[in-house]
């Protein structure tokens, strides 16, 4: 989710303590979906815009083409890896209060750490 003049984008949002978070406190299986969703997307540009880069080298264009093409690959494993990748981005993105705040909702409470399944 890239920045725009109304909204930051997910680079902007705190990802890295979110993903911290996320391996505390997600299950494995969740995580190792992550991990390995991420890595299959940085690597598919050649199947996809038939560059032999990895997607984060990729100019922005190619990069936002490549995003595209990987979610309507018929390779399901493929889509399903990047959809958590795209899931866990919009879950960071959308916790944002400055998202929120743009989206008209109100910022969520403070987390009461009472439920966790790991």
């Amino acid at each position: 989710m890239p920045a725009s003049e109304q909204l930051p984008g997910v680079a902007d949002t705190g990802v890295t303590e979110f993903l911290r978070q996320m391996k505390r406190e997600s299950g494995r299986t969740y995580w190792l979906g992550l991990v390995l969703g991420a890595w299959v997307y940085a690597l598919t540009p050649i199947m996809t815009v038939f560059v032999p880069l990895p997607a984060f080298v990729l100019p922005a264009s190619l990069r936002d083409r490549h995003a595209q093409r990987i979610m309507q690959t018929r390779v399901y494993l493929i889509r399903q890896a990047v959809f958590l990748v795209r899931l866990s981005a919009g879950l960071c993105w959308g916790r944002d209060p400055r998202v929120r705040e743009r989206l008209g909702l109100g910022a969520y409470a403070a987390d009461p750490g009472t439920y966790r399944t790991t």
